[in-house]
């Protein structure tokens, strides 16, 4: 980080300190005095007749006397600190493994820099990110996957990093990840992909190809050494290894790595021959036709009902606690796992952006916390002095089947994919559907969405949207809520809604991306508006001004 930003970080809390400890001496006159009084008239007066002299002497002399001297002088010093606390406290948002990693960090940070650090287990980031970071409730910092990063830049609630010299730290793959439009918006901490689990009792050398993993499952099966030649989990992600090596892809893409969303893939040919391939080998009883559940899927694996399964990282810490001696290797077939990327973003609606900034890239962005996340993550590190030091021969070996991975589509498009998708790969593994029909349903479902465009929209956001008729609050993307355009050439919507305090703000084109708030301002304070019955709320927009105004009845 430049040293600019970290001086005027320091500059900036000096003052709220100094602001602070200056207000501070009006308090200790009453308090000692008061203080006193009460130790010197009830203490005393009630306790000597019954009790020997020489209590009311010691409750006189030392209590009053260290209580005046030493509470005024200490509580003048240390309670600005506490007052001035929340506005110099970042709010962290993690998953559960992250999670008690920073919490353990939050002391020795407040020692450094004075600043406290609240992190918060919240296990679903993305739904509530959107809600919560608009109406002021969200984190400073969040913990999420490059895949999201499209959706919430073009929903503008992520703001660009600037890692500065610190940039070199980082493989480019991770910086790629948070990378668009030529800003980054992320600080990768892990790279993560999928390898092909063997269980090396049951098959010592890895498989070559598709029919060289069947052919040794198959083997293994008829010999009643195990139930299911392969385990294959119920969604497109971990299926993808097959789907590319049958040509199958998601998005189609350019040499300069630009994505190209009106080239959707889920219904190509090589897409229906991996579906076709798992169908019939369903069929044939060589993989389980239950869509099975990540946890399933492990645990046939673990209790050697199966000697393959694809899978992540996130799968080596139960099966090291089990007796399977795993072995891990890429993919038959130069079959190409996603490549995701973890990092650290910053709530474009945080009022602490410099201050969280400032936390990454000094604190985060070291070798003692890299490491830490790295031990307990069970992550190759995305921070290149920490990636060097690593011997875990199972890292080392997701890593050599990550090199030709694919990163995940970092564009909002993909937001549409996962249900339709996700849905096809369980209807061709169970049966309910074939393999042709299955994926073609799907891309014509993505296709809708896709088309859907939002652009030209104009909407008020806020906390009244769920008494309004929508799914929930904050929603710019709300349809119930759209303003219309009058001869006028003001944009209007009216709602009845019961009484109560609310609040909102313009936004166009269905994101954050572009909003206003009071007096027009990009990106201001909401407005506020009351309701003391229950009655009527009309929203009129002028796009000249970006002021709008509010009106009850």
């Amino acid at each position: 980080m430049k040293k600019q930003l970290m001086i005027f970080i320091s500059l900036m809390m000096v003052a709220m300190l100094v602001l602070a400890a200056c207000g501070g001496d009006e308090e200790p006159t009453p308090e000692p005095t008061e203080a006193a009084a009460e130790l010197a008239t009830v203490a005393p007066a009630e306790e000597p007749t019954e009790e020997p002299t020489e209590e009311p002497t010691e409750v006189p002399t030392e209590e009053p006397a260290e209580e005046p001297t030493e509470e005024p002088m200490e509580e003048p010093t240390e309670e600005p600190e506490v007052e001035a606390e929340p506005e110099l406290t970042l709010v962290i948002w993690a998953d559960d493994t992250r999670t008690p990693i920073l919490q353990a960090l939050a002391e020795d940070f407040e020692a450094t820099y004075g600043v406290g650090l609240k992190v918060e287990q919240v296990m679903d980031i993305n739904d509530q990110l959107p809600i919560a970071a608009p109406a002021g409730e969200g984190p400073d910092i969040f913990i999420g996957a490059h895949d999201r990063l499209g959706g919430w830049v073009d929903s503008g609630l992520v703001a660009p990093i600037d890692l500065g010299n610190k940039s070199a730290d980082f493989v480019q793959v991770g910086l790629d990840a948070f990378t668009l439009g030529g800003e980054l918006y992320g600080m990768p901490y892990a790279v993560e992909n999928m390898a092909l689990f063997r269980n090396a009792d049951l098959v010592p050398d890895a498989p070559e190809t598709w029919d060289d993993l069947l052919a040794a499952g198959q083997a293994l099966q008829e010999s009643g050494d195990v139930t299911y030649a392969f385990a294959l989990e119920d969604n497109g992600y971990k299926a993808y290894p097959v789907m590319t090596s049958f040509g199958g892809y998601v998005f189609g893409r350019g040499e300069d790595g630009t994505w190209y969303p009106e080239d959707l893939g889920i219904d190509s040919e090589g897409m229906i021959a991996a579906g076709q391939w798992i169908a019939d080998n369903v069929e044939a009883g060589l993989i389980s036709p239950n869509a099975n559940s990540g946890d399933t899927a492990q645990t046939l694996f673990a209790e050697g009902e199966t000697p393959f399964l694809m899978t992540g990282p996130w799968a080596l810490s139960q099966f090291r606690e089990s007796d399977v001696n795993y072995a891990i290797s890429p993919f038959p077939s130069d079959g190409q796992p996603f490549g995701g990327v973890q990092g650290f973003m910053i709530n474009a609606f945080s009022p602490n952006i410099l201050l969280a900034q400032a936390f990454l890239s000094e604190f985060v962005a070291t070798d003692e916390v890299m490491t830490e996340l790295y031990v307990t993550g069970d992550r190759p590190r995305a921070f290149a002095p920490v990636l060097a030091t690593t011997e875990d021969p199972d890292l080392v070996a997701f890593g050599e089947a990550g090199a030709n991975a694919a990163l995940m589509p970092a564009i909002p498009e993909m937001g549409a994919v996962w249900g339709s998708w996700n849905n096809a790969v369980i209807l061709t593994i169970t049966g309910e559907d074939t393999p042709e029909n299955a994926f073609a349903t799907a891309a014509a479902q993505i296709r809708d969405l896709l088309g859907s465009d939002l652009t030209g929209m104009v909407n008020v956001p806020g906390s009244y949207q769920a008494a309004a008729g929508c799914a929930g609050d904050w929603d710019p993307a709300c349809e119930v809520t759209v303003l219309t355009e009058g001869d006028d050439g003001l944009w209007t919507a009216s709602h009845a809604l019961p009484a109560g305090d609310y609040e909102g703000k313009v936004a166009l084109d269905g994101a954050w991306t572009t909003n206003y708030g009071v007096d027009g301002v990009a990106d201001g304070d909401n407005y506020t508006f009351s309701l003391a019955a229950d009655g009527t709320v009309t929203f009129s927009y002028d796009p000249e001004t970006n002021i709008l105004t509010i009106t009850g009845e």
